[in-house]
């Protein structure tokens, strides 16, 4: 190959030089969620409907982390109260807790009161999301949404 000394043995002497090698780890998270299914048949909403889904965090070793979640889509949603709403030109809603272990503290967005922290470990980290649908009067039968944003705060 041109411009390749070849590997030949030199016996007049020699010199040496170091150089550094330098790799700066950041603190960083990644997050990300699974669909939360509540049913696909369900009828009079005359019992809880419980339901779970996951939201998986990846952070840097050692890294301190939050995980909120918004109030979502639904109309009428705010803070820790959330609806699924009806599609179309149904204006009836439905309304849904998010809850950070079964039954318990709700789940919210704002640091430090309602959000979820943990440590990031290098590893993905699933944390789960406990959804409830509390005995209330059932709208008309329709298809009923919202859409929930998870932030991870590092």
């Amino acid at each position: 190959m041109p411009g390749v000394a070849d590997a030949a043995v030199y016996l007049s002497g020699s010199n040496t030089a170091t150089f550094d090698v330098t790799l700066k780890i950041i603190a960083n998270c990644t997050i990300a969620a699974a669909n939360l299914d509540v049913g696909q048949s369900q009828g009079v909403l005359a019992t809880a409907v419980n339901v779970n889904t996951t939201v998986s965090v990846t952070c840097t070793n050692t890294t301190p982390y939050n995980v909120g979640l918004t109030a979502g889509s639904g109309m009428g949603s705010s803070g820790t109260t959330r609806y699924l709403s009806g599609t179309g030109g149904n204006l009836e809603t439905v309304q849904l807790d998010l809850y950070q272990s079964a039954g318990s503290t709700l789940w919210g967005d704002t640091q430090g009161t309602n959000t979820v922290g943990g440590a990031g470990n290098g590893a993905l980290q699933p944390i789960t999301v406990y959804g409830n649908i509390s005995p209330q009067a059932t709208p008309a039968p329709d298809t009923f949404t919202s859409t929930i944003t998870a932030t991870v705060y590092f």
